[in-house]
């Protein structure tokens, strides 16, 4: 008879050799868990409402302020490999839930921890990762069961969780303003049947000037760029036609470098006349198509148009914006019902694109152009965000992003782990889930039976993490600030969680801290994922 496979011996055994790993393996481990955990107390100080911030120089010398996990992340130069991979993992967090970046990074790191210990215990890596994985799956079940559906139709649930996420932020004190933004452009995007929606419909046009609070969903099309008065042309036109083209307005160029030598004052003459009659039979076309708006896209190998072009469309009453990028162009195209021309002879009446008015106005001291009343118009949103300075503008635009995430979480259907049904649902936030699935995971780890019952052990222990840095950001002190709070769920109160303001323990529901329930599930799944993949690494080699 075959001897005994080793696995087949229980778990428990008393006599059970403590796993012993050559040397090597063992280093690779602990040094991925040295350089994992110094990225994740890195931005440990920068989590919750009273979350410290980063000020970040770029290599280019720009100045960033912000407590985005994922946008601190983004610019830390991560040599280590290890670092590299939970930099990538707040990314990853970033695409898939849009907040809860820099808690996805704190609790792999606390999970890192947890697995050290266990490692040092003896117990083998592929055990520890396996436990890992079957309890991220117990607790994402634990938290769906305490999860609260919601419909689309109830904004004042939508507002909640945009209103947490952005309470995190340098720009809460503004959360009144642009909570509502946030709701109103997904929910506008939405329809009843839609399973997710896409955030590149939604364009933040960042202007200086002003305040936050003159930020504003516009009804229409906002553009990056003004309108070109060099000459004096309008800056008004009611009922426009807009044309969108990818040519230039300016004298033809030869590809290739060449000089042409004149040396008769009469032949001059032909040249400048020939290109003004070229420059005046585009312009001529443009207005036979009956277009009275033109938006003109960039152009890096000439002029996109030039003085005497644009003195041509002055007198023909042809509203020009210039400049136009690349990437904006199917933006535009989707959202004014217009088709982009490559070329002056397919430019026909077709193609364009109709409002009731496109006019460049000053709003909070900076010059705006808004196209209002697009016919055939497009699903997509236009947000004006203003503030007094580009680093308060970059992190207000940040800030919106997570919350237009937050609320494209609610939007978005994912199978539901407990039932067939989809998952769209809120769950408190302060710590409450966090110590709720820790209490009853440790509760399941005495159900359990040798190694697996420590390594379930291990990972509840190790997702009180986030209640205790959320204290100890707060000021607070983490050991009875947790403890309090392991008691309260103890007595049955479910949703009892931090309350950052005052400092105490209360009903998080209460106080409207929400945050959707797939931010934290895939907190979860990702972190452990993660910490898994690094557990099972034994060697590390560089090729040349």
């Amino acid at each position: 008879m075959a001897a005994v496979a080793p696995s087949a011996v229980p778990a428990a055994a008393v006599g059970q050799k403590a796993f012993n790993d050559k040397g090597k393996p063992m280093e690779v481990r602990l040094s991925n868990m040295v350089a994992a955990k110094a990225i994740s107390d890195a931005v440990r100080t920068s989590l919750g409402p009273r979350g410290m911030d980063k000020m970040i120089q770029t290599s280019k010398g720009e100045l960033i302020i912000t407590n985005d996990g994922a946008t601190i992340l983004k610019s830390i130069q991560a040599l280590h490999p290890a670092a590299k991979m939970l930099v990538d993992l707040s990314a990853a967090q970033d695409v898939e839930a849009g907040d809860g970046t820099t808690s996805v990074v704190v609790l792999a790191g606390s999970l890192l921890g947890a697995a050290e210990k266990m490692l040092q215990k003896g117990i083998h890596p592929t055990i520890i990762a396996e436990s890992f994985q079957k309890a991220s799956a117990k607790a994402v079940e634990y938290l769906t069961e305490i999860s609260t559906p919601i419909n689309l139709e109830d904004k004042s649930s939508l507002l909640r969780a945009a209103t947490t996420s952005l309470n995190s932020k340098i720009v809460s004190q503004y959360s009144s303003t642009l909570a509502p933004i946030a709701v109103a452009a997904v929910t506008r995007l939405a329809t009843p049947t839609s399973s997710n929606v896409d955030l590149r419909d939604i364009r933040i046009v960042k202007k200086v000037g002003g305040t936050i609070e003159d930020t504003e969903l516009v009804d229409g099309v906002v553009l990056n760029q003004n309108v070109v008065t060099t000459v004096g042309g309008p800056t008004r036109i009611e009922k426009a036609k807009i044309g969108l083209i990818q040519f230039q307005l300016s004298a033809p160029k030869p590809d290739m470098d060449n000089t042409v030598v004149i040396n008769d004052y009469r032949q001059m003459d032909k040249v400048i006349k020939e290109g003004r009659q070229y420059l005046l039979n585009i312009c001529k076309k443009i207005k036979k198509a009956n277009c009275n708006v033109l938006l003109i896209q960039k152009s890096i190998l000439r002029d996109a148009v030039d003085d005497i072009s644009l003195t041509f469309l002055k007198r023909l009453n042809i509203l020009v914006v210039k400049d136009v990028e690349r990437d904006e162009i199917e933006f535009l195209s989707k959202s004014l019902g217009c088709k982009p021309v490559a070329d002056i002879d397919a430019f026909t009446e077709d193609k364009l694109g109709y409002a009731d008015l496109v006019e460049e106005t000053t709003h909070a001291g900076a010059k705006v152009v808004r196209i209002t009343g697009v016919k055939n118009r497009g699903r997509t949103v236009s947000v004006l965000a203003m503030g007094s300075n580009s680093l308060v503008l970059e992190e207000c635009e940040r800030s919106l992003h997570d919350a237009l995430c937050v609320v494209r979480c609610l939007v978005k259907k994912r199978p539901n782990p407990v039932d067939s049904d989809f998952q769209r649902a809120l769950i408190a936030g302060g710590g409450a889930p966090e110590i709720h699935v820790s209490r009853l995971l440790s509760q399941y780890a005495n159900s359990l039976k040798g190694m697996e019952a420590y390594c379930f052990q291990a990972y509840a222990d190790a997702l009180e993490v986030i209640p205790t840095t959320l204290a100890e950001n707060a000021g607070l002190n983490p050991i009875a600030i947790v403890t309090e709070l392991r008691n309260r769920h103890a007595l049955g109160e479910r949703n009892a969680g931090i309350n950052v303001r005052k400092g105490l323990i209360s009903n998080i529901l209460e106080e409207d801290v929400v945050q959707p329930l797939l931010v934290s599930t895939s907190a979860i799944e990702l972190a452990t994922e993660t910490v898994c993949l690094l557990l099972k690494i034994d060697d590390y080699v560089q090729t040349r």
